[in-house]
């Protein structure tokens, strides 16, 4: 069923990861889409990809730095030059950073996952939401983490960043909603994708997979997420099926995040 016929959603970070993975499940339910990467290549990749799997799928891709306020301004008046407006914005473009405690995390490292993370979330925040006011409404969906609803030991300003994230989320519901402009986040546990496989390098670089294995037996589901399946969340979000759910942090983990202060 095409329920995003003659829609157009932009997404961030959409060369890869969860990004990637959303964009294929709205080309498969029929929207247009503004694909958002700073990474040529990747994003190229990207795009063959969905056109293959959805040919009729009319995109748009834009290479951007989401840490540059100006970047975001042109992808935003890009999309709306190209399709004519914004119906869906999924604001996803993140980093992890590098993995320290708080006392020796480097400060530049720091400063670029706070640029990217937080900031490219305000950015887009900032300019995709007056194109929904003119056209009479929207629906943002934020990627804050389970790091934006509890601590994750060595990751000080992703958790940060998403933290920021849950908290723009629910401003953004209050302050916009008049305008019938619905704005959520998701919050992703442990999701299969290169960033997340990184992440494990990190932990165990001698054996990253025994690192997801011991990871994955922790969860209530004892598997790690599947990236179509936040897809599929997204896509629910930003749909006109979605018409009550306002200022929401949604973790999508498998119920993990339940668990922690109590095994």
């Amino acid at each position: 069923m095409s329920t995003f016929k003659d829609k157009t959603v932009i997404i961030t970070g959409g060369a890869m990861g969860l990004g990637l993975a959303t964009a294929k499940v709205l080309a498969r339910k029929g929207a247009n889409l503004s694909i958002i990467d700073y990474n040529e290549e990747a994003l190229n990749k990207a795009k063959d990809e969905i056109s293959k799997e959805s040919p009729d799928t009319k995109i748009l891709t834009i290479i951007a730095d989401v840490s540059d306020e100006q970047a975001v301004k042109n992808y935003v008046n890009k999309t709306v030059d190209h399709f004519g407006k914004i119906d869906g914005f999924y604001n996803n473009a993140g980093i992890e950073g590098k993995q320290a405690l708080i006392a020796d995390y480097d400060v530049e490292m720091f400063k670029k996952v706070i640029d990217i993370n937080l900031m490219g979330v305000y950015y887009g925040l900032k300019y995709v939401i007056p194109v929904m006011q003119k056209q009479g409404g929207g629906k943002i969906v934020n990627v804050a983490s389970v790091g934006g609803i509890r601590g994750v030991l060595n990751e000080v300003p992703y958790v940060a960043s998403k933290h920021a994230v849950s908290g723009m989320t629910k401003n953004a519901a209050i302050e916009y909603g008049k305008d019938n402009i619905f704005t959520n986040a998701i919050a992703p546990g442990a999701i299969l994708t290169p960033m997340v496989a990184s992440s494990f390098k990190q932990v165990n670089p001698d054996n990253p997979e025994a690192a997801e294995k011991e990871y994955s037996q922790r969860n209530p589901t004892r598997r790690l997420g599947k990236p179509e399946e936040v897809g599929n969340l997204v896509a629910f979000l930003l749909s006109d099926e979605c018409q009550y759910v306002n200022g929401q942090t949604i973790a999508i983990d498998g119920g993990e995040s339940n668990l922690y202060g109590n095994s």
